[in-house]
């Protein structure tokens, strides 16, 4: 898996070209979100094992919930936001799914479920550049971590940052589309 740290990186790089987008409470839901999935990890004290389909990288991975768990926070702030409901929804499931998304290139573990419930079977990408981040605090806080972060950087901010820069240059607000709000 990918840390927490850096798997905001994708909904604030999408945001980037999205100025409707660029509010608060979206920005922080839809990082919030993009890590969420991790909170499966809970399982492994419960007793659940690791290949379950409920385990570490299962269901909570998947395209499916992505987009259940997006839908029921969309439309309230969408609402509050004054944005539509179908961007919002489109964004929310987007930063949760791209977790799966960038949980398969990293180098370790079992694989994503990525289509469950239509599979259990995990996934990978081809192509497996992130180093896979250690569970638990003190391992985290160790020589391997300080790799993570450094694979992360390269192959996850580093292009958040050139995708994000250009949707700030290129993308500006269309008519009847609304602004971001100008801070106080």
């Amino acid at each position: 898996m990918a840390t927490c740290f850096s798997h905001p990186a994708v909904p604030l790089a999408i945001a980037c070209w999205a100025p409707s987008l660029r509010r608060p409470s979206l920005l922080i839901t839809a990082s919030l979100l993009s890590a969420a999935p991790d909170l499966d990890a809970i399982g492994f004290f419960l007793g659940v094992p690791y290949g379950a389909w409920c385990g570490h990288r299962g269901c909570s991975h998947s395209l499916v919930f992505a987009f259940v768990v997006a839908a029921l926070l969309a439309r309230p702030l969408a609402r509050r936001c004054q944005v539509p409901y179908r961007r919002v929804l489109l964004f929310f499931w987007a930063a949760m799914a791209s977790h799966g998304v960038v949980d398969m290139a990293t180098n370790g573990g079992h694989g994503i479920a990525l289509l469950w419930p239509f599979t259990t079977e995990r996934f990978f990408w081809p192509w497996q550049p992130i180093e896979v981040a250690p569970l638990g605090i003190r391992a985290f806080f160790s020589q391997w971590g300080l790799e993570v972060l450094g694979s992360e950087a390269v192959w996850l901010w580093l292009p958040a940052l050139v995708v994000g820069a250009l949707g700030l240059l290129l993308r500006r607000p269309g008519p009847g589309e609304p602004s971001p709000p100008r801070p106080r």
